[in-house]
């Protein structure tokens, strides 16, 4: 019964010869093939395999015309695959080693996408949460990204989608101060709750929140006794509502 031993070696060595197949397969294209076979995985949504071939294509034509378009390829499919860790790698490795390439803001729009997604766990997108109700860490650097592309490149076509994306982002991020300061506020913890809301006041100044800052002052600043603070807080807030009123 010797026979039944080699049963799970023939079962390896098949499955070993299979994936050697799919590679001699790929390694016979050309890099426009190559090419060609990763957009259309792209295209059908099988990111995985677009990765792949977009990986082969450049780690074997690393100098050819295709290879610069590969890395942003791979940046954009792992975006899309949702591993925005691995995406903001890519389009950073990109930057890195094609500082004149004229897709150089695209690298920036897929950054500030990716990272914009990396701040959104599975909770948050099952409960529909706010941004301003997570961690902002991701958010700020999605800012950040942006940012640089409107700055750097204020002509392309994606810089009035990101300018969108940034007054949504500020507003978040007020938002988020102002969620903290609330959060102390129900512990009675006054002192931190003020800093929060003045943090507001000072540095988003155009945002929606704000009105709530100066809210959160006023109760802040009486609870802790500090009436002159509070009545210029409440003053303020007087004047910019009569001041948004129609």
């Amino acid at each position: 019964m010797h026979w039944l031993r080699l049963i799970p070696l023939l079962a390896a060595l098949f499955t070993l010869g299979c994936a050697t197949t799919g590679d001699d397969e790929l390694g016979n294209l050309s890099a426009n093939e190559l090419y060609k076979r990763a957009k259309d995985a792209l295209a059908a949504s099988d990111f995985e395999t677009a990765i792949n071939t977009f990986e082969k294509l450049e780690a074997r034509y690393p100098f050819g015309k295709y290879a610069q378009q590969a890395q942003l390829e791979i940046a954009y499919a792992y975006y899309k695959f949702d591993e925005p860790d691995s995406a903001i790698a890519a389009a950073d490795r990109f930057i890195r080693n094609n500082p004149g390439n004229e897709h150089l803001d695209y690298a920036y729009y897929l950054k500030g996408l990716a990272n914009y997604t990396r701040g959104m766990s599975i909770v948050d997108r099952l409960a529909r949460r706010e941004p301003s109700e997570r961690d902002t860490r991701a958010l700020r650097e999605a800012f950040a990204d942006f940012s640089t592309l409107v700055k750097k490149f204020p002509d392309s076509r994606y810089a009035e989608d990101a300018g969108k994306r940034l007054i949504y982002l500020h507003n978040q991020l007020a938002q988020y101060e102002i969620n903290v300061a609330r959060y102390y506020m129900r512990r009675g913890a006054w002192v931190a709750a003020a800093n929060r809301a003045r943090y507001v006041v000072e540095n988003y100044q155009r945002t929606p929140a704000a009105r709530e800052a100066l809210q959160v002052l006023v109760v802040a600043y009486t609870r802790m006794g500090l009436d002159d603070l509070a009545r210029d807080a409440e003053r303020v807030l007087e004047r910019n509502t009569r001041a948004s009123a129609p």
